[in-house]
């Protein structure tokens, strides 16, 4: 995606600014290893970003093929949105705020932002298409059928929101242990987790998993 290429390059372009207006008389390697890990939540950031384009474009050939899952879509976007969102907060806790590459950057951020939700608009559009064509058609059962099929979908039903509960129980763990690590080794210290809520406005609080994360964008995308 020509979105993703224009948001790492301008953050390369914000970095050497940075790299430049606050290593003084030190080195580059110096100034790197003093501020590893902010270096190393930058470098985290844009992998992840890259990451996250590539498997969002398999996804959205899977799903319009019929043969990918839609939810896998939005994870990836959502993925690509809360990343994006950790490389501008990286670069603006060091970056001038008049910097024209910070400019730069929060724009070719809003850009990946509406290029993804555009990926995803198209395959939902495409998957619609496809689902019109396998409408369940229930004229031909008979009373007794009906009432089969509709106690074997309850059961269906109280299944699946059990495994629901439990799959979100699961993915609270899960961002809890990834936030912790986050912390060590991508150089989220506490001043970038606050400076990456309050540039997303606020830390909302899962009613599922009691965890208050960041919010992946101010405008989420819509299913």
């Amino acid at each position: 995606m020509d979105a993703i290429k224009l948001l790492v390059l301008t953050s390369k372009d914000l970095q050497r600014d940075i790299v430049e207006s606050g290593r003084g008389a030190a080195s580059h390697k110096e100034f790197y290893a003093k501020n590893s890990r902010w270096t190393e939540g930058l470098i985290s950031a844009s992998k992840a970003v890259g990451w996250g384009a590539t498997v969002l474009v398999d996804a959205a050939d899977l799903v319009v093929q019929g043969k990918g899952k839609f939810e896998e879509l939005m994870v990836c976007s959502h993925e690509i949105a809360a990343s994006t969102a950790q490389l501008v907060a990286a670069s603006k806790v060091k970056a001038d705020k008049e910097s024209t590459n910070l400019g730069r950057l929060q724009q070719a951020s809003r850009g990946v932002n509406e290029a993804t939700a555009n990926v995803v608009a198209s395959t939902k559009s495409g998957k619609s298409q496809i689902e019109e064509k396998d409408t369940m058609d229930f004229s031909t059962m008979t009373l007794t059928q009906i009432k089969r099929q509709e106690m074997d979908t309850q059961v269906r039903v109280l299944e699946l929101e059990n495994q629901l509960q439990k799959e979100r129980q699961r993915l609270g763990g899960l961002r809890k242990k990834h936030y912790e690590l986050a912390g060590v080794s991508e150089g989220w210290d506490a001043g970038l987790y606050f400076c990456l809520s309050l540039s997303l406005g606020e830390f909302p609080c899962s009613t599922h998993t009691g965890l208050c994360l960041p919010a992946v964008s101010r405008n989420p995308i819509v299913s």
